[in-house]
């Protein structure tokens, strides 16, 4: 039988995975995914995953919604992995004088990851919250640029106008040394929700498989807060970090306890809140229909 086939994001919050791989002998092929959860949603639907540690909106947007043509929700939603809400960075090329604030941003073109994305969901909800959402009307622009690097370009480049994405990630490129393409920071916005969930393809969900990975995740969330000068090295060495901010993003990080499950109240809250920002339509699918594994509020 072919090893598990897991999609993860390979930025800070992937640690625990690599240490339960590295040291409690997680049995499975990890498949980064750098251009984020919209890209493993497609992957998922096509089969080509099985499990998947993504974001919380991405995932929750995914499945409350139909599936494009010729593909279908073939996932759920089976555990948390993050419980603290995710701090999105909202940024634009160094040099940009027209964007210095959240107020210049309604009417301009914003890049995203992919059509579904965190970077691209994010943005809905950010256009809710300024009341920038009216019939007929769009805030935004959108412009699809798979990855981070991409991103930063585009900004500078005038391709595109501003994109969001974590603030630890985003943050050594505020700096007009950082190579390549600086970026500058015009503003933020939390989720409303924690931020990081597990999808597993219908047929794991139960399975004594998805049971054991999710034990493996959790004896990797436990050595990363017993070894926090581990968890430092690997982040700053091996990932795109720098050590003072590894250090700092861990004081705020709230991994989950126990991976297993989710909470209703968390889906409900994430479906209300897409359906305000236009993500889901009002008659999209309800939370039982998200999720394979529930754990008590």
């Amino acid at each position: 039988m072919r090893p598990l086939r897991i999609g993860f994001v390979p930025e800070h919050f992937s640690t625990p995975l690599h240490f339960a791989q590295k040291y409690f002998s997680l049995s499975a092929d990890l498949i980064p995914f750098p251009s984020g959860t919209g890209h493993m949603i497609t992957s998922l639907r096509a089969g080509e995953l099985d499990i998947a540690i993504g974001l919380t909106e991405g995932w929750i947007a995914a499945l409350a919604s139909p599936p494009p043509s010729n593909t279908t929700n073939n996932f759920k939603l089976v555990g948390t992995y993050v419980e603290s809400p995710l701090c999105w960075a909202i940024s634009t090329g160094i040099s940009r004088h027209d964007v210095t604030s959240i107020e210049d941003l309604k009417g301009k073109v914003m890049g995203v990851s992919r059509i579904g994305s965190g970077s691209h969901i994010m943005g809905s909800v950010l256009a809710a919250r300024e009341g920038w959402l009216w019939p007929g009307e769009k805030a935004f622009g959108v412009k699809p640029l798979q990855t981070f690097e991409r991103l930063r370009q585009a900004v500078n480049d005038e391709e595109a106008d501003f994109f969001m994405w974590e603030y630890f990630t985003s943050k050594r490129y505020y700096n007009p040394a950082a190579s390549p393409y600086p970026i500058k920071k015009v503003g933020e916005i939390y989720t409303p929700w924690s931020s990081w969930k597990i999808v597993a393809r219908d047929e794991f969900v139960g399975s004594s498989d998805l049971e054991e990975v999710l034990e493996k995740v959790n004896k990797g969330i436990r050595y990363f807060g017993e070894n926090g000068e581990e968890a430092v090295r690997y982040i700053s060495q091996e990932l795109d970090y720098e050590e003072e901010d590894a250090r700092e993003w861990m004081k705020g990080v709230r991994f989950a306890e126990d991976v297993k499950g989710v909470k209703r109240g968390v889906v409900e809250r994430t479906v209300d809140a897409l359906k305000k920002a236009g993500v889901v339509g009002e008659r999209g699918k309800g939370v039982e229909e998200c999720v394979g594994i529930w754990r008590e509020d």
